[in-house]
């Protein structure tokens, strides 16, 4: 609880919570806040400017560039997080095991992520897509694969110095099953780096799976994503420069706000980070004035 005021302490940090936590909302609700349906065409209006019906206007093919924008929430962010989550689940019950029980069941599961973490994240992707074909599950898969291995080897670092703790071993000579420490001590103790490191690598998924699309690689039209927005711009960039505002300005809000956010549970959940921050110098001006103030305070005395 206190790690969480410290978070909302931070006016950046709060204001990027509120930025995800609307895109969320937005992005769920889409159907009901969304003017109208994503993939109509109206010839008529292609290239339209804004109006009181299209606020921000129409793309090549007529369609409501806002409720694309809206129901681009979905690919670029929530499946984006669904798939984050199931990458930290997956490399949590494998960093925690090899972290926990060593010998042989480390030595196995280390192996099985070098091989994995030996290709590159694009160059996984890449051959991910050229044996199953372009399309947005397919990036899924990709990322499922090449990510799972990385959060392991963190989280195992994380559970190995945890696992020796007095109160671990403990519980270990007084007969506690295995399950019953990793669940009331190993997990709560490395959840603050789970979090941070998910969170930090929230960002860059979103970067990847939009920049797929960007490049025809992921979701494929008339489906909406941000990066196919931006690709679909492309072609009138600099005659129409303003159809690329709207999926850009979204894709930097979203992915400035995480990393902000990131950065400030990094600070809240470390407690070393947490106590320079409290100890910091102030600045020179508010020290001058406060000797100014002594020394007047001592010549009216």
């Amino acid at each position: 609880m206190k790690r969480f005021k410290y978070v909302m302490q931070d006016k950046l940090a709060a204001v990027s919570l509120s930025v995800l936590t609307i895109t969320v909302i937005a992005g769920l609700f889409a159907p009901w806040l969304a003017p109208h349906h994503p993939e109509d065409v109206h010839m008529e209006l292609r290239y339209a400017a804004s109006s009181w019906e299209y606020w921000l206007g129409n793309d090549h093919l007529g369609r409501c560039i806002l409720s694309r924008l809206l129901y681009g929430i979905r690919p670029s962010v929530l499946w984006v997080f669904v798939a984050l989550a199931v990458s930290v689940l997956c490399g949590g019950i494998a960093g925690i095991a090899a972290g926990y029980f060593r010998g042989r069941t480390d030595a196995v599961l280390m192996r099985a992520c070098d091989v994995m973490l030996s290709f590159p994240g694009y160059v996984m992707t890449l051959a991910v897509i050229g044996i199953l074909g372009v399309g947005f599950e397919n990036i899924i898969i990709a990322f499922l694969l090449s990510k799972w291995a990385w959060f392991a080897r963190v989280i195992r670092t994380a559970v190995m110095a945890y696992a020796e703790a007095d109160y671990v071993k403990f519980s270990k000579a007084i007969g506690v099953r295995d399950a019953h420490i990793i669940a009331k001590h190993i997990i709560p103790a490395a959840l603050p780096e789970i979090a941070v490191i998910s969170s930090s690598s929230f960002g860059s998924m979103i970067l990847q799976i939009s920049g797929f699309s960007f490049l025809g690689l992921g979701i494929q039209a008339p489906h909406a994503e941000w990066g196919m927005m931006l690709n679909e711009a492309r072609a009138v960039m600099f005659s129409r420069p303003e159809m690329l505002l709207a999926p850009g300005v979204a894709v930097i809000v979203v992915v400035s706000a995480v990393n902000f956010l990131s950065d400030a549970l990094q600070v809240a959940l470390d407690p070393k980070l947490m106590s320079s921050r409290q100890k910091q110098p102030l600045p020179a001006a508010v020290m001058t004035s406060g000797l100014h103030g002594k020394e007047r305070g001592g010549m009216v005395g």
